[in-house]
């Protein structure tokens, strides 16, 4: 499924193939400790290390997506169409989602 790979540290948006769900996130993002918000209505989540600030960051990029408290390092949107647990294409635009980025 189509999902999406931000990068704070290249300060990049890159499509990703997910073919193992949020085990397939994990990967990307480095981290176990997963966590998700909604980014808009079509059910799309930002998928990110839930401990991101707490790790040591020096050196790490940061964004931030829309209003959502700002994130360090890697981060996912993917599709969803029940709060995370099952996922699914995403379905924001790739310019769309650059727009809304904001490197910090």
């Amino acid at each position: 499924m189509k999902a999406f790979l931000i990068d704070a540290n290249s300060q990049t948006v890159s499509p990703v193939e997910l073919t193992d769900g949020l085990a397939g996130i994990r990967t990307l993002i480095g981290f176990d400790t997963v966590d998700s918000d909604e980014i808009d209505a079509s059910g799309d989540r930002l998928f990110f290390d839930e401990r991101c600030f707490l790790r040591d960051q020096a050196g790490k990029g940061r964004f931030k997506l829309d209003n959502l408290a700002p994130l360090a390092n890697k981060a996912v949107v993917a599709g969803s169409s029940d709060g995370g647990a099952t996922l699914k294409e995403a379905a924001v635009d790739p310019g769309a989602l650059q727009a809304r980025i904001t490197w910090l």
